[in-house]
């Protein structure tokens, strides 16, 4: 699966960076809760954390609304230990308010230090009656993106049909930039590609979703 530079097929084309996978409805307010224990965004540096969400991404009402390149749409473990170690890529393992679970993972894929650009950001929720965190887990992801890497400019894409995705990227106050048609398979249909992006400027934390 992986190739002769340990990149994971498809990482290298901003394209066929992963999406936003079913980014779910807010659930009854939840994140607004327990303010006391606030999100956490934690690093994917354990086995147990890597065997996690590579099991979250092996799950095909996820894997189904991302593209790793050439048609791979999951990751193993030991290629996700890998993306961890690479620049090219920012992974974080989130967290509700209340406690120390992780609930879901969010991604900055194809950084570009010398062009301060990422060409995608994604978000997989694991917990599903945690759905009204992955806006948030995204917007903090976004921070460390444009302040501590220094971003000027995000990328992001969903699935035409996805509207959840959406309502998500359009919260985060991204702006759709065009379609690609008829790029995306799922069961054997083809569907469109939104796609977006999104300026350091342009960029305001969510304080709760």
């Amino acid at each position: 699966m992986l190739r002769g530079d340990d990149t994971p097929p498809g990482h290298r084309n901003r394209r066929t960076s992963p999406t936003a996978a079913a980014w779910p409805k807010p659930c009854g307010g939840m994140g607004t809760q327990h303010r006391s224990h606030p999100m956490k965004l934690l690093p994917l540096d354990r086995p147990d954390l890597i065997e996690l969400v590579a099991g979250w991404l092996g799950k095909e009402e996820n894997y189904k609304w991302l593209d790793f390149g050439n048609g791979v749409h999951t990751v193993t473990a030991v290629a996700l230990k890998i993306m961890t170690q690479r620049e090219l890529h920012l992974l974080r393992v989130y967290t509700p308010d209340d406690s120390d679970l992780p609930i879901g993972v969010c991604g900055l894929s194809n950084v570009d230090r010398r062009f301060k650009t990422a060409g995608s950001l994604w978000v997989v929720l694991g917990e599903k009656r945690y759905g009204g965190y992955a806006s948030r887990a995204a917007s903090k992801l976004l921070t460390i993106g444009f302040r501590e890497l220094g971003l000027e400019a995000v990328g992001a894409w969903t699935v035409d049909v996805n509207a959840a995705a959406r309502r998500g990227l359009e919260r985060l106050n991204f702006t759709y930039i065009g379609r690609q048609r008829r790029c995306h398979w799922i069961d054997g249909r083809p569907y469109d590609r939104l796609l977006y992006d999104l300026l350091a400027t342009e960029h305001r934390e969510l304080d709760h979703d």
